[in-house]
């Protein structure tokens, strides 16, 4: 598509002259994940769903509840012909898992299972919807000296549950770990509060695993996450190692304009060659660490292991 439709472009420059001058946009700042410090061996674990049903339910002989934490402080992703440097990334949720057939329910905690800090984008709104020849968008870019106007900072957020995680995975190189549903929010004035790469219908879906094998410790600790040789919980620990994905799709851009209609998705779509098919794309997570915890001997907890997990979980939570 080389312009916007002629019949749409009054309406459309309308609304950027607004926005040029100052007419405030509607925002609706989205909700942090509660999140709780920990202390000692439970520290990865800052949003373990320990209080879900499902996890209070496990009755550690036929169903193991067990945290899942993985965390990277940097990296850097592609998406299309955009690439940008990522900021530190938390994943976490937990597992009930069937001891017989080691099958693995994954519980996601409230708020989403991966938070994201912010990262800006290179070269802002100019690198990413800025095309010459379009007298649209033209209106806009030639505004954009304005290094507050021209700056895009995106966030990594959860689109759904994650699925199909798989914990042998976890501890070698090559295999898929996790399926990550998540839309990343373009966050910029012009764009508007909504502008989105993926939605929760149309996600898009992060299959990290291990680009080599990562180092594997394990120790056991008391209910407050002091180590103890005869603890009550185990931590074992996957570091040393980064992760990536090559495999996954883009979908293209959505909401994204200062009326939150979409007006301005073609020609983000148009810069950034999005939608973007597999194997166009990259993701790198930079020094991953993941983590699991669970109780040591969940079937001496039966029938209400799950509540022992709870119970110690909250008796780590740093005072």
């Amino acid at each position: 598509m080389s312009a916007a439709p002629k019949l749409f472009r009054p309406a459309l420059f309308g609304a950027l002259v607004a926005v040029a001058i100052g007419i405030p946009l509607s925002t609706s700042p989205a909700s942090a994940a509660s999140a709780q410090a920990m202390n000692g061996n439970w520290a990865p674990f800052s949003r373990c769903p320990v209080d879900d049903p499902a996890m209070l339910a496990a009755d550690g002989t036929t169903d193991i509840a067990i945290c899942v934490a993985s965390h990277s402080d940097s990296g850097s992703i592609k998406l299309g012909n955009t690439v940008a440097t990522t900021g530190a990334n938390d994943l976490q949720f937990g597992i009930v898992r069937n001891a017989s057939t080691g099958a693995a329910r994954i519980v996601a905690p409230a708020g989403g299972s991966i938070v994201g800090a912010p990262t800006e984008i290179p070269g802002g709104l100019l690198g990413i919807m800025c095309t010459d020849g379009i007298p649209v968008i033209s209106a806009i870019c030639n505004q954009l000296a304005d290094a507050s106007l021209n700056r895009v900072v995106a966030t990594v957020e959860s689109a759904g549950t994650p699925s199909n995680f798989d914990l042998t995975a976890g501890m070698q190189s090559g295999k898929v770990i996790v399926d990550i549903p998540v839309r990343i929010h373009l966050q910029n004035t012009f764009l508007g509060s909504k502008c989105y790469i993926g939605t929760t219908s149309k996600p898009v879906v992060l299959r990290p695993q291990n680009i080599t094998a990562p180092a594997l410790a394990s120790q056991r600790y008391n209910a407050d996450g002091t180590p103890n040789t005869r603890g009550l919980l185990n931590r074992v620990a996957l570091t040393g190692n980064d992760q990536g994905d090559s495999g996954f799709a883009v979908p293209g851009v959505s909401g994204c304009g200062p009326l939150t209609l979409g007006e301005l998705n073609w020609a983000v779509n148009l810069k950034t060659a999005l939608p973007s098919a597999a194997g166009n794309n990259n993701l790198v997570l930079n020094d991953a660490a993941t983590y699991t915890a669970g109780l040591t001997a969940p079937g001496s907890s039966a029938p209400h292991a799950g509540q022992a997990l709870s119970d110690s979980w909250h008796a780590g939570v740093a005072q």
